[in-house]
C-alpha cells in the first residue's frame, strides 16, 4: 500500500476539527469461482473461511488479507488489496495491477479482471481522512487450464498478517466482524449478487460477460441486447425488494440496485462500445422513471406487485421500438442525398459510395436507397475490411437486397465492388459519397469507426475532393463529452490476423515465414509476462516482435460533412449539444449511486 502524501484536503462538517486529507485508493477484490459459476445459480452459505487450501470450489469465494501491524491505519483488520492511486499511475487500474503485484506477487498470468465498480467517497473522521474508493474485482485463473494460475503463488508482504477465502455474502460491515470500514459497501459494488439476489446476479454477470466476449455484433445491436438483459435482471430479482421497505419514491433502495445494473452493464460489458449501450439504457431509465414517479406511485409499500411488470413494459416498449429508429435513419439518408446528390436524377450515371466493414445501420440504408429513390442506380464500392473480411459479408447481403424485383425495377442494374484494403485509394477515384459507421461519436465530432476509415477519409479528400463524407448512425453513438484520447483502444490480438498467413490460400514460403513471425512473437510475449516477477530469470531475446490488430481508430471531425441520424442531419454542434444532456442524464442517474 501506498503512503504517498495525499493530493488534496476536504473541509469537515465541525468547525473544530482541521480538513480532512484526502486520498484517492484502489480496493481489488480477488475471487475464486467455481466452474459452474456462469451456468449455474449459485447459493449462499454460512461464512466459511479456507486459509491458502487447495480444496475444489464449489461457491464463489472471496480472498481478504489482514493488515498487520505494520501499516498505518486498520492494522488487524480484513482488507482487500488496497493502495493509494499515485499521480505516476496511468489509470486506477493500473495502480490496482501494481498494488496487487506488490502486496500478492501475482500478475495479469494469474489474474484477469473480472469487474470494476462504481467509485466512491466517505469520511472517517477518527483519522481525518476522506476516502475515494475505487473497487475492482479479479478472476484467479483457473490453474486447470492456465498452470500459472494457482493460489499457492500467493506471497503476502510485511503489509499483511494473513488472509483467506471469506463467502462474499457472509462479509458484513458492522464493529465486530473484522473488516476495515466500508468493506461490504466496497465487495458489494463489485458482487453485484449482495443487493440483487442470487438469480437476478447470476443473469447480469452472464449478460455482462456475453456483452464483454461479443466481437462480432455491432454497438447498436449491443446495446439492444444490453436492455434485454438490464430487463431480465428486473423480471429476476425478488419481489420482496420491489416493496418499499427500503425507502420510498427515488431514494427506494430497488431503484438504486436497477440503476447500478444498468451502470454494470455499461462498464463492465464491452466498454468500447459504451458509448451506445450507456446511451440506450440512460433512456430506458429515463422512461422508466417518468413512468413510475411521475405521480408518485411509489411510495406506498402495496405498490410492489405492480412495480416489477410495469418496469417490465417500459423495457419491452424501449426494445420493441428500436427497429423503427433504423427505418428512420435510411429515409433520413434518402433525404440527405435528395438534397446534396441530386444529380442521380437527372442523369444516367449510377451514384458512387464507398464503405467499409459491414454495419447493420449501413446495410439496411443502402438497400432501402432505390425504394426511397425510384431513379437511383447504384454503384457500390466495399472494401473487404480485414482481418474479419465483414466487407465481404456487407457485399453478400447487399447483392441479394438489390436484386429484388422492387430495388432493380425500371431495368436498373446496380453494381457492388468489393476492393483490398490495400487499394483503398483506388477505390475513392470518382466516388461521390463515402459513408462511415460509428462505434461512438465523441463531444467534438470525431467519429470511431473500423480501422480503415481514416485512411479511406485522408485518401477521398485526396482523389475526391467534391465527394462527400458522411456518418450513418444513430443518436445514441454519442459519447459524454471528453476528448478522443480517454477512450478505451483494443487490440483484438494477433489469432484474427495470423490465421490469414496460415490459411490455404497462401504459400508455403508464406506460411513458412508466418510460423518464424509467430515464434518471435510468442518469445516477446513470453518475455513480458517474466519481466513482473521477480523470481524469473530475465532473459532479452534480441528481437522483439508483435502483432498490432488494432480494430478501432478515429477520424476526425473536420474530414466529416454531415452526421445522419434517425432525428435528421446532424453537425458538429448537434453532436455537441446531444453528448451535454447525455451528461446531464448521466450524471443524474448513475451520479448519487
Amino acid at each position: 500500500m501506498s503512503t504517498s502524501t495525499p493530493s488534496s484536503t476536504a473541509p469537515s462538517t465541525s468547525t473544530n476539527q482541521k480538513p480532512l486529507k484526502h486520498r484517492s485508493v484502489v480496493s481489488s477484490f480477488i475471487f475464486k469461482l467455481p466452474p459452474s459459476y456462469f451456468s449455474h445459480s449459485s447459493s449462499s452459505s454460512s461464512l466459511s473461511t479456507s486459509p491458502n487450501s487447495d480444496s475444489s470450489t464449489q461457491k464463489p469465494l472471496v480472498a481478504l488479507f489482514k493488515r498487520s501491524d505494520k501499516v498505518s491505519t486498520y492494522t488487524h483488520h480484513y482488507a482487500p488489496i488496497s493502495g493509494s492511486i499515485e499521480s505516476t499511475d496511468p489509470s486506477p487500474l493500473s495502480a490496482a495491477w501494481r498494488e496487487i503485484h506488490e502486496e500478492t506477487t501475482l500478475t495479469a498470468s494469474d489474474l484477469k479482471l473480472l469487474r470494476q465498480g462504481k467509485p466512491y467517497t466517505f469520511s472517517d473522521e477518527s483519522l481525518g481522512r476522506e476516502w475515494t474508493i475505487w473497487p475492482f474485482a479479479f478472476l484467479l485463473k483457473d490453474p486447470a487450464s492456465d498452470g500459472e494460475g494457482s493460489e499457492k503463488k500467493i506471497k503476502i508482504n510485511w503489509e499483511h498478517e494473513g488472509w483467506g477465502w471469506f463467502d462474499p455474502l457472509d462479509v458484513q460491515d458492522t464493529e465486530d466482524s473484522g473488516g476495515v470500514p466500508k468493506l461490504k459497501e466496497s465487495l458489494r459494488r463489485v458482487w453485484f449478487e449482495i443487493d440483487l439476489g442470487p438469480e437476478a446476479g447470476k443473469v447480469l454477470a452472464e449478460g455482462c460477460k456475453r456483452l464483454e466476449e461479443d466481437y462480432v455484433s455491432g454497438a447498436r445491436q449491443m446495446a439492444g441486447e444490453a436492455l434485454r438483459i438490464l430487463r431480465d435482471v428486473i423480471d429476476k430479482m425478488d419481489d420482496g425488494v420491489l416493496r418499499g421497505e427500503n425507502g420510498n419514491g427515488k431514494e427506494a433502495k430497488w431503484w438504486k440496485d436497477i440503476r447500478m445494473a444498468a451502470w454494470h452493464l455499461w462498464k463492465n460489458g464491452r466498454e468500447r462500445m459504451g458509448a451506445a449501450i450507456m446511451s440506450a439504457l440512460l433512456s430506458a431509465l429515463a422512461s422508466v422513471e417518468a413512468e413510475l414517479f411521475q405521480d408518485h406511485a411509489t411510495s406506498s409499500k402495496d405498490s410492489g406487485k405492480r412495480l416489477k411488470p410495469t418496469i417490465v413494459s417500459v423495457l419491452d416498449r424501449e426494445i420493441s421500438a428500436r427497429p423503427l429508429t433504423t427505418d428512420q435513419i435510411s429515409r433520413s439518408f434518402a433525404s440527405y442525398i435528395s438534397r446534396n446528390l441530386s444529380s442521380f436524377n437527372t442523369s444516367q450515371k449510377p451514384l458512387s459510395i464507398l464503405t467499409l466493414s459491414e454495419s447493420s445501420t449501413i446495410t439496411h440504408a443502402l438497400s432501402h436507397l432505390p425504394i426511397f429513390l425510384h431513379n437511383i442506380v447504384l454503384d457500390i464500392r466495399i472494401l473487404e475490411s480485414r482481418p474479419l473480411l465483414e466487407g465481404v459479408s456487407l457485399a453478400a447481403s447487399l447483392a441479394k437486397a438489390l436484386s429484388t424485383d422492387v430495388a432493380s425495377s425500371n431495368n436498373r442494374q446496380h453494381s457492388i465492388t468489393i476492393y483490398t484494403d490495400a487499394s483503398a485509394c483506388h477505390a475513392t477515384q470518382g466516388v461521390q459519397l463515402v459513408v462511415i459507421g460509428a462505434d461512438r461519436i465523441a463531444s467534438d465530432g470525431s467519429v470511431s469507426n473500423k480501422t480503415g476509415s481514416l485512411s479511406t477519409l485522408l485518401a477521398t479528400k485526396h482523389n475526391a475532393k467534391e465527394a462527400k463524407v458522411v456518418v450513418l448512425c444513430d443518436s445514441e453513438k454519442v459519447a459524454l463529452p471528453g476528448p478522443p484520447e480517454q477512450h478505451v483502444v483494443e487490440d483484438q490480438g494477433l489469432e484474427q490476423v495470423t490465421r490469414v498467413w496460415m490459411g490455404e490460400g497462401s504459400s508455403k514460403r508464406i506460411r513458412g515465414a508466418a510460423r518464424t513471425v509467430l515464434n518471435f512473437a510468442h518469445a516477446t510475449r513470453t518475455e513480458g509476462k517474466k519481466r513482473g516477477r521477480k523470481h524469473e530469470v530475465k532473459e532479452k531475446t534480441r528481437v522483439k516482435v508483435e502483432v498490432r490488430n488494432v480494430s478501432f481508430e478515429w477520424c476526425a471531425g473536420g474530414l466529416i460533412d454531415a452526421y445522419v441520424t434517425e432525428e435528421g442531419e446532424w453537425n458538429d454542434a448537434n453532436v455537441k449539444k446531444k453528448s451535454e444532456a447525455l451528461q446531464g442524464l448521466e450524471k443524474r442517474l448513475f451520479g448519487p449511486l
